[in-house]
Formats: C-alpha cells, sequence, structure tokens
C-alpha cells in the first residue's frame, strides 16, 4: 500500500463530487430523447424537456469537447430548432457573440420548455451502424457548471440494432436488442457524464466480457458494416483479456463503474480514437483486426484510449479542465495528457501481446526517426506544440514539417521513455515508470467516474517520490527549450540506438502491405525528403532537405522519372540508382497548369528507420514490455513477426 498525503488540489476535487449529489437529488432533471433511427439518412432527432421557471433563460450546446483540444461542438450542424411551451411556439433568437447560446423568455406559469432539434451527422454512421455523441443533441442552461445539471436520458435506434454504451440501464441488467420503435431508457446522471457517454449502434452487433476476474466489469462492443467482423477473433480477445490485467496491474486503481471499449468497423464510418471515462469510442476500417497485418496499424488505439480512462479523464491538467463546455480549455500539459498516454498505450500493446515486442521496436524507430527528421524543431518548442493544439489539429500538410503539428503525442512518447529509462538506469533496473504511475494515477484510490486536476509542480513531486532527482530541469530541458534533435536518450539508455537501412522494417512492410488509414505512398522522407501519394502527388517537402533543395513544393505531383511515367517503384528504383553516383535524379512536375524539370541531388539511397541492439548495455527497452501479469495464450491464427 501506498502511504502519502493527499494533495490540496484532490481533496477539493473529492469535496466537489461528494457535495454534488444531494444538490442533483434537489433539481428535477432534463429530459432527453435521441432518436437515431434516421442514422441511415444521416440525421439525429431529439426531443428535450427542460425545468424552467418564468423569465429570461439562456441555453447552450457543448462548444469545448474534453478530448478534443479544440472548440469542435457541433452547432453549425444542429437545425430545425423549435421551442414549445404547454404545446405554443416559444420565439427563440441566437445570441450574437457566442453563437452557441440560444435565448428565449419564459412566459408565467410555465415550468416546461420542451426542445426539438435535429442534428446533420457526416461522420461516424453508415447504413449499418451508427454512434451518438451526446453533444450532438444536448440543449442545457447555460452559466451553469455541467456536473451540476442533472439528465435523464433515453434512445431510440433502428430496430434490430443492437446497443454499446457505459450508461446504466434502468434497472438490472444489459440491453437487449430493442423492438423497432421502442426506447431504451439510461438511469439518471449528469450533463457532464451523459457527454462522456458516446453510444454505438448497429446491426451487426456483439459484446463480449473481458478479463472475469478483474472489477469492475469490462466488455468489448463491436458494430460492423459486414456480419462476419464484429465477431472478433479469439486471439483478439485473449490480447484484450491480456490489456485488461496489464492496465489493471500498472495503475493499481480503476476510476469508472464499468468500461467499455466501443468497436466500429467500417470503411464508411470513418476512423475515431476518442476518449471517455467509463468507455471509449474508437473507430477502425472495416477489416482493422480481420487479421494481425491490419491489426498492427491499429494495435495502440484501444490501449491508448483505455490508459485515458486514468491519464486525461481522472487526472486531468488544471488547464485542461473547466468545468463547462463554454470555456477554452488550456494544452500547455497536452506531453502529459497526450504524450504519456501515448508512451504508455504502446507499452502496455506489447504487454498484452496486440504487437509483438519486435513490432514495439520498429513502430517506436518509425516514431522517433519521425521527430529527428522535423525541421520545426529548430524555432518550435515542443511546448508551443500543445500550448498552440487548437490550432494546429487538422489543416492542410503542406509544409507541416517546418510549421510542426500535434508533436506532444510522439515528443511525450519519447520524453517519458526517457523518464523510464533513466529511473531504472538511477535504481539499477529496481524501479521505473511504473511505480510513479501507482503514485500518479492512483491517487484517492479506487473511485468512481472523477476529474481530479494537477500541475506541473505536482508532477515533479510524484517523479521525486520514485527517486529524487532534479525532475523540473529534465522537464524544461526538453519541453520549453528549442531542440534540433528528437530525444533519443531514451533508445539509448533502454539498450538501443536508432539507425536507417535500404529496406523497411518487418513492420513497416506489414503495415504497407495491408494498407490502411495509417499507412499510404511512397516513403522517401529519410532519403529525398518527399511525403507522396501512389499517384504522385507531393503531400510534403521536408525543409532543407533534398526535394527542397531542388524547388518542389507541396501540392505538385510528380509524372515522370528519370525519363519514366511515374510509379512508385520507378521512383524507388531511381534512388537507389543514384547511390554513389553523381548524377542527378531528374524529374518532370506538374504544378497546377505548368510543366516543368527538376533535378534532385541525392546519393544516399534508400533509408528507413530501424532501432538496433547495442551489445553491453542494459537492454531496459525490452524489460520494459515485457507483462506484468502471466499472459493468456492467443490461438495461433497467424504468428506476429518477430523478426
Amino acid at each position: 500500500m501506498i502511504n502519502f498525503r493527499l494533495p490540496a488540489v484532490l481533496v477539493f476535487a473529492l469535496v466537489i463530487a461528494s457535495a454534488a449529489a444531494p444538490a442533483l437529488a434537489q433539481k428535477a432533471p432534463i429530459q432527453i430523447t435521441a432518436d437515431l433511427t434516421e442514422a441511415p439518412r444521416k440525421l439525429y432527432h431529439a426531443e428535450v424537456d427542460l425545468p424552467v421557471t418564468a423569465g429570461p433563460l439562456t441555453l447552450t450546446t457543448p462548444k469545448w469537447i474534453p478530448g478534443n483540444h479544440r472548440p469542435t461542438g457541433p452547432v453549425d450542424s444542429i437545425t430545425g430548432v423549435v421551442f414549445t411551451a404547454d404545446g405554443k411556439p416559444i420565439e427563440w433568437w441566437r445570441d450574437d457573440v457566442d453563437l452557441y447560446e440560444f435565448h428565449v423568455t419564459i412566459p408565467k406559469g410555465v415550468t416546461t420548455l420542451h426542445a426539438h432539434l435535429d442534428c446533420i451527422v457526416a461522420a461516424r454512421l453508415s447504413q449499418k451502424m451508427a454512434v451518438l455523441e451526446w453533444e450532438k443533441l444536448l440543449l442545457y442552461p447555460a452559466h451553469t457548471p455541467v456536473r451540476d445539471i442533472p439528465i435523464e436520458p433515453s434512445l431510440k435506434v433502428p430496430g434490430g440494432w443492437g446497443i454499446g454504451t457505459a450508461l446504466a440501464p434502468v434497472g438490472a441488467g444489459s440491453y437487449p436488442v430493442p423492438a423497432a420503435g421502442s426506447t431504451t431508457k439510461f438511469a439518471a446522471t449528469n450533463v457532464e457524464q451523459l457527454e462522456d457517454s458516446p453510444v454505438i449502434t448497429g446491426q451487426y452487433f456483439h459484446e463480449f466480457a473481458l478479463a472475469p476476474t478483474i472489477t469492475p466489469k469490462h466488455y468489448i462492443d463491436v458494430v460492423s458494416d459486414a456480419p462476419e467482423d464484429s465477431n472478433l477473433r479469439p486471439s483478439v480477445l485473449a490480447e484484450l483479456n491480456n490489456l485488461v490485467r496489464e492496465a489493471d496491474a500498472l495503475y493499481a486503481s480503476h476510476h469508472y463503474n464499468v468500461y467499455h471499449f466501443l468497436l466500429t468497423l467500417s470503411d464508411v464510418a470513418g476512423g475515431e480514437g476518442l476518449e471517455h471515462g467509463q468507455s471509449s469510442d474508437n473507430g477502425v476500417g472495416e477489416k482493422g483486426f480481420a487479421d494481425d497485418a491490419h491489426q498492427l496499424a491499429e494495435a495502440d488505439l484501444l490501449s491508448h484510449e483505455f490508459t485515458h480512462s486514468w491519464n486525461g479523464k481522472y487526472r486531468r491538467p488544471v488547464g485542461l479542465y473547466q468545468p463547462d463546455f463554454a470555456t477554452p480549455q488550456q494544452g500547455a500539459l497536452l506531453w502529459v495528457y497526450e504524450g504519456m498516454t501515448h508512451y504508455l498505450g504502446n507499452v502496455l500493446a506489447a504487454r498484452s501481446g496486440l504487437k509483438s515486442q519486435a513490432q514495439y521496436r520498429d513502430m517506436l524507430a518509425m516514431s522517433a526517426a519521425s521527430l529527428d527528421y522535423r525541421p520545426g524543431r529548430d524555432w518550435r518548442p515542443t511546448e508551443d506544440t500543445a500550448v498552440a493544439a487548437s490550432i494546429l489539429r487538422g489543416g492542410n500538410p503542406a509544409w507541416a514539417n517546418w510549421k510542426r503539428g500535434q508533436d506532444y503525442y510522439q515528443e511525450g512518447e519519447l520524453l517519458w521513455l526517457d523518464a523510464d529509462t533513466l529511473i531504472r538506469k538511477l535504481t539499477q533496473n529496481k524501479k521505473s515508470l511504473d511505480d510513479f504511475q501507482k503514485i500518479f494515477l492512483a491517487k484517492g484510490g479506487t473511485t468512481g467516474p472523477l476529474i481530479v486536476t494537477y500541475t506541473f509542480d505536482e508532477l515533479v513531486q510524484d517523479l521525486n517520490q520514485v527517486v529524487p532527482y532534479d525532475w523540473a530541469t529534465f522537464l524544461h530541458d526538453r519541453v520549453d527549450k528549442i531542440n534540433p534533435r528528437a530525444d533519443l536518450a531514451g533508445l539509448e539508455h533502454g539498450g538501443y540506438k536508432l539507425a536507417y537501412k535500404d529496406k523497411p522494417s518487418p513492420s513497416e512492410r506489414t503495415m504497407a502491405a495491408a494498407g490502411g488509414r495509417r499507412v499510404a505512398g511512397v516513403d522517401c522522407w529519410y532519403s529525398i525528403g518527399l511525403h507522396i501519394a501512389g499517384d504522385g502527388s507531393i503531400a510534403d517537402v521536408r525543409w532543407n532537405g533534398p526535394a527542397d533543395k531542388a524547388r518542389l513544393g507541396p501540392g505538385e505531383k510528380i509524372i515522370a522519372v528519370n525519363g519514366q511515367i511515374f510509379s512508385p517503384e520507378a521512383l524507388r528504383e531511381a534512388i537507389r540508382a543514384a547511390k554513389d553516383k553523381s548524377e542527378p535524379i531528374r524529374l518532370i512536375v506538374q504544378a497546377d497548369t505548368f510543366v516543368s524539370n527538376a533535378e534532385i541531388d541525392y546519393h544516399d539511397g534508400e533509408r528507413y528507420p530501424v532501432l538496433e541492439r547495442v551489445e553491453g548495455t542494459p537492454a531496459y527497452l525490452d524489460d520494459i514490455t515485457k507483462p506484468l501479469t502471466t499472459p493468456e495464450k492467443a490461438p495461433a491464427e497467424t504468428k506476429k513477426d518477430e523478426e
């Protein structure tokens, strides 16, 4: 058992949570019925009844959605808004400063305001499935802490579609497949928790219980566009059982009453990975878990979002938690929220068997190399990629390497690997970052869903509980300062070094052969410095790299290579042929309606990142990915690549 004093911020959070319960009991709840029966037509509907008193009232919809790190509230997709009281229409008007707010005046004697609204939904649905994020249909009083607003949700879905969610059912038991036209009622909650509890529903639905010896209960709910895909392979289920047990051993606590992995398998509904306290919304391609080759590209998705239940949902940077969904979130510590989760998610994926140790090293090499070849490091520190997260998400990929993007994910992975291996080095491998998690993420012990904020100073204090060190300087040097090179110290302390070979690693070859949303085009970033689609279109040019010096630009299209019509193999052959020769690689390039010639002066051949073992040094990296529990043996359908 770990003995420690609860920090003031934790005591405050626990007091707020306990004080909120009687306040909720004294208020009449909002009633909301979400209607997804027209989901195949890209329409959701809602009927909302709000308790009111006479006078002016301001209602709002969510703007800053937790986990999105920018204002993504779907107010622009909400339509068909009609307010009535006692069957009579009530006039409304939108606030002309905060466009998420609706103003109404409640007549005397009216105690319930009814609102109808529709939402036009463009993603996360298909003809066979749908995902409901409740912010698409929520209306509630503005300028009120959302945890203090009680609400009773209900749901209608197409007949025969199963339902997966962490929302508690009314009464005991689970959710039967609802009959056509029926309504599923959920237990009362508050607006904060409802927004944090998505629903998946679909015609081809399966729910699987996981790790039955672990309390509380865990499930994976799956919907797919094809009937065979939602019935997950036995090997995947074995690995997910391992994941739950490994997380239980690593984090030594739970901060949910039940946990549901929500998984959609569709080439239409789109990809997703969004954390929630008691569930996670995970969307991959139709065959994303159909075999080991497709699974590799998605191997850390479920473990990453699961980790967020502890790191990001329960423990959250003080600036990233706001009592409503209107106040802007501050991203300064996203290199902990996302970066440490990125690190732990990949470690858990390896410990549970979702990927092998060799695959973990291959993927880590690819991540480290991409950061080491990020010229934007010359002007933008990691901290600024976190602070500026809301303006860096999405956008045009042109010159993204010079601009930098959400690098706090991968930068954080290398930083926390550095911290992990340093702790092991300082303690002769007797302690590790695992010990830090049992302090940082387990404060307060096991709880229900709860948000406990932290600061940079608390982070440093908790690291010092594991092993005394100048952790403040360690973190400041890596996060706040300009670092032209990536933090590769963790690899080196772990017994490996980043190197480059003329052939892709086994994992990179596997993902390229399988395709999928994370793999596309020709990989020549570490040679001539281009991200290229399969048709020759240039997505990005590495700043100050060989292609940049040849004056190529994003948006152009390579139409010929050394006198041959462009193909991925023709370009790779040209790069190989130029090795140790003086002749440049000659291209014909189309830019808009113009065609020009370009010569790339590059002669070092193909280059692909790998990790190489440094003999005679401790293999801490291998220790990090060893299971903490006895793994469940997965059926040998296909053998993961251990080259």
